[in-house]
């Protein structure tokens, strides 16, 4: 649930300013507010020293100059002078990359030409001797002009490489190449020598990440200083009066103002306004939270204001989950990278919810796979291992099933919607859209599947379809109601019908992933019987197919099954995820 905040104003002399800062952050309660543009000497001169040591840290972080085996050394000295010589360290390796790449270029292009002096050539034109290169068409040689003396030196795919000889300058119909600065064997010398230098300065750069450490500590300090000199210029300013605003859980308010008595602080403490724009806190059971590294990592936070899906998130997109990779053997493989993940990271990563997040999902991709028969696949078992539930090979019930899950899920959401509205009469029309979901259903099931509509089905349009027009947004004039009404209606009708049927995406996923491990396995099993090689090679197709599924399956739970929640969900329940984080000032 999203927790209920206060919002707190304390106000001190500007004498004690700093020190009261300071003492929030030791609290570590508060969400500030700027009440001024944070500006100044001492913030630029933090946001330069942060800019530097977290390119100097991001440099050492890079795999190619940092590893686990790397034994950490403290940092001795004027940090910023060795951030300096590692960004310089740095923008040298990536220039010689960089230039490196173009002298291999310029091999690739002129080594079919042979090594040649292009100064020479050059000095042949000053003493009245022209020579020119050109890439000619065979077929075209005929083209150039008689007077001129003309060497072939190599064809390749159809075209010349030649060199002219004049002691006049000559231009002739075909583009005249420019000459390279060296030839190639000093090309390769230069290449050569870059090659040393550069491995010289890795050598260096992978010495100084032996500092990693260092870096990040001094990240963190300059990232905690950054924020309560921001506090403290953030603060607001009546003559010798300083004032400071934030939020924070309503639940912590007791700590603050024992705080603001200790330490001789004015403080205000009253409920937001609606014009405020608060933060958002949101406090689950652990068995709900696991659901939150989803949202950190898609970044949605609901406003303040708005409603915790987090429950039916997390219900609803693990049997989307489960649905979408449909694999008993891909959800073990989930698992089982799960668990080495687990036994590798678990130290380093400080929320350990993710872990026991993606043991769910793939559970429930273990679970749809056995209850339907897929396990790495169909086809291949007919013959020996029966599904537990074989309706669920069955085409038309899954797009049914699918409807339904769409209907109940968007159902709970007006329910949800309905509850909060009551007991206002503009709950019916939340129960009217609920109706017309449900005649959406069959209306689906009747279009897509070619199910009879039933009889009753048109009552659900019309009665919710009523409420809708009616009780949208309820005025003593019955015609003012209708009108708004209609027009909420003719935005949304169409929108819930497609909502319903966008649910089939389910079927249409997890059948595709089927069909690719079928495939694979077909393709592969043809090739067997035919000697060793062939059923190597078959091995080697089943486990590209079941590869591809392993790295496909998960974008499509990112593109489809958090769309469902994301956007159809959301979308009848009202919630546009306009929040962000609530962040307290703290050590």
């Amino acid at each position: 649930m999203i927790v209920k905040m206060k919002k707190a104003t304390i106000l001190v002399q500007d004498k004690d300013a700093k020190e009261t800062t300071a003492s929030l952050r030791k609290l570590g309660l508060l969400h500030i507010e700027h009440q001024t543009v944070p500006e100044g000497k001492e913030l630029n001169l933090l946001q330069e020293e942060l800019a530097l040591v977290s390119e100097a840290e991001t440099i050492l972080s890079m795999p190619e100059f940092s590893s686990d085996l790397v034994q950490h050394k403290q940092l001795e000295g004027d940090w910023k002078i060795t951030a300096k010589r590692i960004i310089d360290i740095y923008k040298r390796i990536d220039h010689l990359k960089e230039y490196s790449l173009r002298l291999r270029a310029q091999i690739e292009e002129w080594q079919v030409w042979g090594d040649f002096e292009p100064q020479a050539i050059k000095d042949l034109a000053t003493a009245g001797v022209f020579v020119k290169l050109y890439r000619v068409p065979v077929r075209e040689l005929k083209e150039i002009a008689q007077n001129l003396t003309v060497v072939r030196l190599k064809t390749l795919k159809g075209v010349a490489f030649v060199a002219t000889v004049s002691f006049t300058n000559t231009e002739i119909a075909f583009k005249e190449l420019a000459l390279p600065n060296i030839g190639i064997s000093r090309i390769k010398a230069r290449l050569a020598e870059d090659g040393q230098v550069l491995e010289v300065l890795i050598k260096e750069l992978n010495s100084l990440a032996a500092h990693r450490q260092s870096f990040l500590k001094i990240r963190i300090s300059l990232s905690k200083e950054f924020e309560l000199e921001s506090a403290l210029k953030g603060m607001g300013r009546e003559n010798s009066i300083m004032f400071l605003t934030g939020y924070l859980p309503y639940d912590k308010t007791n700590i603050l103002l024992n705080a603001a008595k200790t330490n001789s602080w004015a403080i205000f403490v009253r409920d937001p306004d609606e014009s405020d724009n608060v933060p958002t806190l949101i406090s689950n059971p652990r068995w709900i939270s696991i659901i939150n590294p989803v949202f950190k990592f898609i970044e949605i936070v609901p406003g303040y204001g708005e409603l915790d899906i987090s429950l039916w998130f997390l219900i609803f997109f693990s049997i989307f989950f489960g649905m979408l990779i449909g694999d008993a053997g891909v959800g073990a493989i989930f698992f089982l990278l799960t668990f080495l993940a687990q036994r590798k990271f678990s130290a380093k990563v400080k929320n350990a919810k993710v872990f026991v997040l993606f043991y769910l999902l793939s559970g429930c991709a273990i679970v749809w796979g056995v209850a339907s028969g897929t396990i790495f696949g169909q086809e291949w078992l007919k013959g020996f291992v029966k599904p537990v539930f074989p309706v669920l090979q069955n085409e038309k019930f899954v797009q049914t099933l699918c409807f339904l899950i769409g209907a109940i899920h968007l159902s709970i959401a007006h329910s949800w919607r309905a509850i909060l509205k009551a007991p206002s009469i503009k709950a019916l029309s939340d129960i009217g859209w609920i109706l017309i979901l449900w005649g959406g259903f069959f209306l689906a099931k009747t279009l897509v599947l070619a199910d009879a509509f039933p009889d009753f089905g048109k009552w659900l349009f019309l009665s919710g379809t009523l409420l809708v027009v009616v009780f949208s947004e309820p005025n003593r004039n019955i015609l003012k109601a209708i009108s708004k009404g209609l027009g909420i209606f003719a935005l949304s009708a169409v929108n819930s019908f497609t909502d319903i049927v966008s649910y089939v995406r389910l079927f249409a996923v997890g059948l595709a992933s089927v069909a690719v491990a079928d495939a694979f396995n077909n393709m592969a099993m043809g090739m067997w019987g035919n000697g060793f090689i062939a059923v190597v090679l078959g091995a080697f197709i089943i486990f590209i197919g079941q590869l591809l599924n392993v790295i496909l399956g998960p974008i499509a739970v990112l593109v489809h099954g958090v769309r469902l929640n994301v956007l159809e969900f959301c979308n009848h329940i009202d919630l546009k995820w306009s929040g962000f984080s609530y962040k307290p000032l703290h050590e």
